[in-house]
């Protein structure tokens, strides 16, 4: 059981699925970064210089003790880190789609270059023609 556990966790499928979890994770912090720092900030420039990240419509606010520390912390919805998210899952999925397509043509074009030869049948015919000779 132990021999066969080592095949699968060093088997190729495996190992190809960490890297990629691993490279999603990477990627999906570079997106982040994309939306938060480049995207969000044009976009609140055409919109009057609003910070999406910081928009929000607090439900109830902080209770403060006379010390100024906070006792309890305000209940928010934060609908501008959500447009943020909505705007990386956007980004994301624009640069799939455009991987997708682009190994589609990359595949159809290995196919219409592959040289077309007899198939397995034809070839099994051939054999039986050959053999009944």
């Amino acid at each position: 059981m132990l021999k066969e556990f080592k095949e699968f966790i060093t088997g190729g499928n495996v190992i190809e699925f960490a890297v990629a979890v691993i490279m999603a994770g990477a990627i999906g912090k570079v997106v982040n970064g994309f939306v938060n720092l480049i995207i969000m900030p044009i976009v609140g420039h055409f919109s009057g210089g609003a910070d999406f990240s910081d928009k929000k419509i607090i439900l109830d606010e902080a209770v403060v003790d006379a010390a100024g520390k906070i006792t309890t912390p305000e209940n928010a919805i934060m609908w501008g880190s959500w447009i943020n998210t909505i705007m990386s899952l956007i980004i994301v999925g624009f640069v799939m789609f455009m991987m997708i397509k682009a190994y589609n043509n990359m595949k159809k074009k290995e196919e219409e270059a592959a040289p077309s030869g007899p198939s397995d049948n034809d070839l099994l015919k051939e054999i039986l023609e050959a053999l009944k000779k």
